[in-house]
């Protein structure tokens, strides 16, 4: 397992590449946001399998992943059958009520890593402070 600061250093990488994509939508760069969304899917399928293995021994933070898991797969189903209406509707009105959702949408998502971000940075703490408390206890030995 990767230590917790390259873990972090990785996340600062992600959050980067957000930016970069929300750049490019104020860009417009369509046929590049969509190759960047394929890809991006592939990544998140990637990163849920790759944390399923990684917790799969952890029966509690396995079930919270799963059911976790399932609601962002169930909320990604949603936007995909979105994404297909949208390409399918015609209608001026209609599409700017979709892309009102679909921003709705990344605005839920962004709200979950944030969690997930402060989450994260209380379980290092966490972890350190417990690091700390088992090498004090072993030179107290």
């Amino acid at each position: 397992m990767k230590q917790l600061s390259d873990q972090l250093m990785d996340l600062a990488d992600r959050t980067k590449k957000i930016e970069d994509t929300a750049h490019a939508a104020r860009e417009r760069d369509r046929a590049s946001l969509e190759q960047h969304r394929d890809q991006l899917k592939a990544d998140v399928d990637s990163e849920a399998k790759a944390l399923k293995d990684m917790n799969g021994a952890k029966e509690n933070i396995s079930s919270w992943w799963e059911g976790t898991k399932a609601s962002v797969d169930a909320r990604f189903a949603a936007i995909d059958e979105k994404q297909a209406e949208r390409k399918a509707e015609r209608d001026a009105k209609k599409a700017e009520s979709r892309a009102d959702e679909a921003e709705e949408d990344a605005a839920g998502l962004i709200a979950l890593a944030a969690y997930a971000v402060e989450a994260s940075e209380y379980a290092v703490v966490d972890a350190a402070l417990a690091r700390a408390e088992a090498d004090d206890l072993e030179a107290a030995r």
